[in-house]
């Protein structure tokens, strides 16, 4: 029987605890003892009463967008379904496919780029003049799709849908799980992990390949120290096969 590519490795995971089971579950598959380690926590919103306020007008808004699936769990739970008429958008097809699960059904979502870029670039909010715009997402983030929105003469709000905070890292037990792949999902996950790591920091960017699933969060990473970065396709699909890939790559370099 062929060895499955990625037997033997140690993939640490640092999703939120919500969202890894999927990607676990996939990389187990692949022969990978995943390892669980994640760095934000997520929450419901602090002021639900806002919330609720949103829900109760949101026939309001031509367009709802979604940032994340847990903006789409979150704000979903609000809402219970989209108002008609309502258009919907997503940034990623995580979140779209979480949408889709929630009952909606047609997203405007980009089929390449999964970012506020590759949404803007859609014919579909080129002309957006008048239109009222709800932003449903955590608190805080990347302003480039509101600004490109309101300069596009949009009315655009943020809805804070839920809440991230940052959990101490346990340094010893990173340590001793001798990650030969860490999976990074985003730029602030990226952030903490390399404060939270302190001294330990530049060992593990010497010593691990960081799999990241956008060039914006790969030039964070490299800016940090980390020598070997895998930049893959976004989505539990897109991850395992950038990893298959780069594991292929790696038995073959060290075949040669």
């Amino acid at each position: 029987m062929a060895e499955l590519p990625l037997a033997g490795l140690n993939i640490v995971v640092t999703r939120p605890r919500e969202q890894a089971n999927g990607l676990m579950q996939r990389l187990q598959a692949l022969g990978a003892r995943p390892l669980l380690f994640p760095l934000l926590e997520i929450a419901p919103a602090p002021d639900q009463a806002a919330l609720q306020v949103f829900a109760q007008r949101a026939s309001g808004y031509d367009l709802l967008i979604f940032i994340s699936p847990n903006a789409v769990r979150y704000g979903m739970a609000a809402l219970q379904r989209i108002p008609p008429g309502v258009r919907v958008a997503a940034v990623g097809q995580g979140s779209a496919q979480a949408l889709h699960e929630a009952g909606v059904g047609e997203v405007i979502v980009p089929a390449e780029r999964f970012d506020s870029e590759g949404l803007l670039a859609l014919p579909a909010l080129k002309d957006v003049g008048g239109w009222r715009i709800a932003i449903l997402r955590g608190d805080g983030g990347r302003e480039l799709l509101g600004d490109t929105l309101k300069a596009r003469s949009a009315e655009v709000e943020y809805v804070t849908c839920y809440r991230r905070s940052a959990p101490a890292l346990d340094v010893p037990a990173w340590l001793e799980a001798r990650p030969d792949v860490i999976v990074v999902t985003s730029s602030e996950a990226l952030a903490h992990l390399w404060q939270g790591l302190g001294t330990a920091a530049a060992g593990l960017a010497r010593s691990s390949v960081l799999c990241v699933a956008h060039p914006r969060i790969a030039e964070a990473a490299r800016q940090q120290g980390w020598q070997r970065v895998v930049v893959t396709a976004a989505g539990d699909d897109g991850m395992c096969d950038g990893l298959v890939a780069w594991a292929s790559q790696h038995s073959t370099a060290s075949r040669a």
